[in-house]
């Protein structure tokens, strides 16, 4: 129990640590099986996984990756656009490989039990997945960078991936030269973390967070 706990608080978005070395075949199976084992609404697993290696369509996903971090610079005022500038988002050239995972709506269709009033739960439940994988690799010694500068279309379009299947996130996945302590927004000064007590409401919002941990509850 203490090894889940130590895994989940250790556990990092990587960007600049990735070496590039392969990840054995056995390892990457026990990372992908861990995904597939979430669980998803009306047992639907609406997730796929698209691994990508080639260098060529990592690069001009990486290209698309810089257009879309320019678009963002240009809306920030001086102070923040100079802290974002020091700061990395995407691992996707370093990284051994990609993971892009996605969504289909319509699998285990067209009645998926427990989503007729949560339109969004089957998009939860491929976020599951990617917990999984995620905790999964970091148990492993491995790194994961969820790179979320991109147009779902261009995504979509560069991968073959079909209409009606959204691309959720592009994962890049390796061996790391290490994970950092404390997260790069918090190094780079971007934001802070808020403690749990500023998050906890007792039965209703905005409720004295005093009683949610009450042990006589």
């Amino acid at each position: 129990m203490h090894d889940l706990y130590e895994t989940i608080h250790r556990r990092r978005d990587v960007r600049g640590e990735f070496t590039g070395e392969p990840i054995p075949a056995d390892v990457l199976e026990r990372l992908l099986t861990a995904a597939h084992a979430a669980p998803s609404v009306g047992l639907s697993q609406p997730w796929d996984f698209v691994l990508v290696r080639d260098p060529g369509v990592r690069r001009r996903f990486r290209d698309h990756v810089e257009s879309e971090r320019r678009v963002f610079a240009a809306g920030l005022e001086r102070e923040a656009a100079e802290r974002f500038a020091r700061i990395k988002i995407d691992g996707v050239m370093e990284s051994t490989l990609s993971v892009v995972v996605t969504y289909d709506a319509d699998r285990g269709g067209p009645a998926v039990l427990g989503r007729h009033a949560i339109a969004d739960a089957g998009l939860y439940s491929v976020c599951l997945a990617i917990q999984n994988l995620w905790l999964a690799a970091t148990a492993e010694g491995l790194g994961v960078g969820w790179v979320s500068f991109y147009r779902e279309d261009y995504l979509r379009s560069l991968l073959g991936i079909p209409q009606g299947v959204r691309p959720v996130a592009w994962l890049c996945l390796g061996p790391v030269s290490h994970l950092e302590r404390v997260p790069d927004l918090e190094r780079h000064g971007w934001r802070q973390r808020r403690p749990l007590d500023a998050v906890l409401h007792a039965d209703k919002w905005g409720n004295p967070r005093e009683a949610v941990l009450d042990p006589r509850g």
